[in-house]
Formats: structure tokens, C-alpha cells, sequence
């Protein structure tokens, strides 16, 4: 005979009233999100200002703590100035949000939209054809796109120069980094590239080897 199957749920406002932890505070609505992002922007959470949040509960544990006031003690006697700091990092953000908002346009929002929807998916759509591109001005030659067939072999594009044809494959540096790449048979000379904050850049060491050769 199996034995009876039974699940309990315990909301997190039971959570708190269970650890006897003081009720949600109560925000203005979105502030909670408001202040969320702004601490993303400001940082004011991290280690750095309030410690390593995992560490410090392990050794408030090892120290003989259980209850929240006997843990609210103990950490503000270490850390006796990390709320004040991390409240102030955080407001600051909110003053420049607040000043930013009050010069923000229903245009420049629209602007916003334009450029995600419009030219970044372009952008993400192009982008292999536009390190193809480059490669080729780099190598004094010129390109086309593959074909549907070469695309099924995990080549991206051809670049030509003279009468030399070199297949590529285009790939993030995360596909060299990772151990699974990406189950395609890749049979073309690997460019590879990596997003940073205001560039692209694009190696294609593997392309040269194969000039040299």
C-alpha cells in the first residue's frame, strides 16, 4: 500500500510570520522596482558595502545565533555602517533617475523603441555579415554570404581573395570557451568575436594560419 502523498505551501507572507521577521514594508507603488534597478546601477548591496551575505550567515550560525533580532545584532555590530552606506548609494541613483525622468520626452522614449525594435534586431540579424565584411577589407579581398547548402555544413560566408575561395564559420568567443559547442560539423576557418561595451572584437587568427600555410 503506497503511502499518502501530501504537500503543504507556505506563502512568504507566512515565511515571515513563521521566522518571526517584521511584516513587507509597505511602498508606493513600482518603488519597490524603482529602488531595485537603482541598486543595480549603484551597487549598494554589494560585498564590498555590506559583506559577503553568505559568509556572514554562516559564521553568525557557527556563533550560537537563531533568532532575527539575535542576527540583527550581530551583523550590525560588524557592519555598523553598511545600511546607512548602502541607503545613501542608493538614493543618490534615484535623485539622477528622478532628474533624468523630469527631462525625458514621450520622442525620446519613442526613439528608444525604434532603435530596439528596428535597428538592433537588424543589427543582430547582419551582424555576421558585417564581421564578414571587415575581415575581408582586413585581407585586401571580398566576400559573399553562404549559400543555403554551405550553411547546412556550418560555413557562414566565403571570403575571395584573388582566386583563393576561404569558407568561414562565425562564432562568439563563448562557443571556443564553452566545452559543448554547437552540434553543427563546422568546416570553415573559425572567426571569432566578442561583444564588448562599444566594439566588437573579431579574431581571425585561424584564417591567417591558413595564408600562411
Amino acid at each position: 500500500m503506497s503511502k499518502p502523498h501530501r504537500i503543504v505551501k507556505i506563502t512568504f507572507e507566512e515565511e515571515r510570520e513563521l521566522l518571526n521577521l517584521p511584516p513587507k514594508p509597505e511602498l508606493p507603488k513600482y518603488s519597490s522596482q524603482l529602488i531595485n534597478l537603482a541598486n543595480q546601477f549603484a551597487q549598494g548591496t554589494r560585498p564590498k558595502v555590506v559583506g559577503q551575505m553568505s559568509e556572514l550567515i554562516k559564521e553568525f550560525r557557527k556563533s550560537g545565533g537563531r533568532t532575527f533580532e539575535d542576527w540583527k545584532q550581530w551583523y550590525l555590530q560588524r557592519h555598523p555602517h553598511a545600511i546607512n552606506e548602502a541607503t545613501q548609494r542608493i538614493w543618490n541613483m534615484l535623485s539622477n533617475f528622478k532628474e533624468a525622468l523630469e527631462q525625458l520626452r514621450k520622442e525620446d522614449v519613442r526613439k528608444w523603441v525604434e532603435d530596439l525594435v528596428l535597428i538592433k534586431t537588424y543589427e543582430g540579424l547582419m551582424l555576421q555579415e558585417a564581421i564578414l565584411k571587415k575581415v575581408a577589407e582586413e585581407l585586401g579581398g571580398n566576400y559573399r554570404l553562404a549559400t543555403p547548402e554551405e550553411e547546412s555544413k556550418g560555413i557562414d560566408g566565403i571570403i575571395i581573395i584573388g582566386n583563393r575561395k576561404i569558407s568561414v564559420s562565425i562564432k562568439p568567443e563563448t562557443y571556443v570557451t564553452q566545452e559543448k559547442h554547437l552540434p553543427e560539423d563546422l568546416r570553415g576557418h573559425l572567426i571569432v568575436y566578442k561583444k564588448k561595451k562599444n566594439k566588437i572584437v573579431v579574431d581571425y587568427s585561424d584564417i591567417l594560419s591558413s595564408l600562411d600555410a
